[in-house]
């Protein structure tokens, strides 16, 4: 679907954006335009290194930010397929800044969904967050927002010919900011800080969330919200895995966090369906029905009171598959 068409990512420098621009340029060498759209001029340069445009001439390092509308449109010329990776998602850094993570997860969504209908854009698939379900932060919020806003614009596409849809999944191992690289260098220290001794995760790899990308661009019928069906963690075992000469140390949950996270929650289970590999939370009004999208998709309707959450996952990894993963993964050999 990708050969002769044109893309741009938001946010394409980071660990999402560079995962998704290799798997492109390596398996679509057809791809008329990939356009990488980013604020940090550093990053863009960084990764120009690693993806010179004469090696890649279809390949372009634009800057922008998803807050500024006009600049927006200028980079969706000619655009066919967006993909939305821009956010700001520092929970604690969100919570001393509550407008500026809003000005950019928020407002920025929207001047993306306008400059997206004006420039003839073909599909958009925006990442979401498991923190968007039941938020209990403000990152999570503004993250359900987005998501709302991205799936009620397929409500005033009128004639055009664009889907928008969204993708929820958990923590991706390795990227930045997240726990894993954290703890990869706190092991130096001897002591592991432990939020809670309790706590799980959602995880996936960078490689599944651009599958599941990919799978959205050329799949979704738009207004879906896909959620993948992945394993869960405890970080007591994430810690094992890393460094179990270390000292766990319990300091306690940060303000915002979960013990345990979701992605489905039981009021969305009425209008969310089972895809085999996904999960699909439906707009409640949309231009199909639940019966429409599972005679079309073949899907089947979740029980009511089905809920998604890192706790109650049946698929927990061990703390061997976690090192196996954590080697594999991560930018640089661990040795674990």
């Amino acid at each position: 679907m990708l050969n002769n068409k044109s893309i741009l990512i938001t946010g394409g420098t980071g660990s999402f954006g560079k995962a998704f621009v290799n798997t492109v340029l390596t398996r679509y060498p057809d791809i008329r335009r990939l356009v990488v759209y980013s604020r940090d001029e550093l990053k863009q340069f960084e990764m120009a290194q690693v993806f010179p445009t004469n090696v890649y001439p279809g390949l372009r390092y634009f800057i922008g930010d998803i807050r500024d509308e006009a600049r927006l449109r200028r980079a969706l010329e000619g655009i066919d397929i967006v993909v939305h990776a821009a956010a700001l998602k520092q929970v604690p850094a969100a919570e001393y800044n509550p407008f500026e993570c809003i000005k950019t997860n928020v407002l920025g969504a929207q001047n993306l969904i306008e400059a997206c209908l004006d420039n003839g854009v073909q599909r958009v698939v925006a990442l979401s967050t498991d923190k968007a379900a039941a938020p209990i932060n403000l990152y999570g919020a503004t993250k359900l927002c987005s998501d709302k806003l991205f799936v009620a614009a397929n409500n005033i596409r009128g004639d055009r010919d664009i889907r928008f849809s969204v993708v929820r999944y958990g923590n991706v191992m390795g990227s930045r900011g997240s726990v894993i690289p954290f703890f990869l260098e706190q092991r130096k220290t001897g002591v592991l800080p432990i939020t809670d001794p309790r706590m799980t995760r959602f995880n996936i790899s960078l490689e599944e969330g651009v599958e599941m990308v990919l799978w959205a661009i050329e799949s979704a019928w738009g207004g879906e919200i896909l959620v993948p069906k992945i394993p869960s963690y405890r970080i007591t075992d994430v810690a094992q895995a890393i460094a179990p000469e270390c000292r766990q140390e319990i300091v306690g949950i940060r303000p915002g966090e979960k013990i345990h996270e979701e992605m489905v929650t039981a009021s969305d289970s009425f209008n969310t369906v089972d895809l085999g590999n996904y999960y699909a939370v439906l707009p409640v009004a949309g231009a199909f029905t639940l019966d429409e999208y599972c005679r079309g998709r073949a899907a089947t309707p979740v029980v009511p009171g089905f809920a998604y959450d890192s706790g109650t996952n049946p698929d927990f990894l061990s703390v061997a598959q976690l090192r196996e993963l954590i080697d594999k993964h991560m930018d640089k050999p661990t040795n674990l």
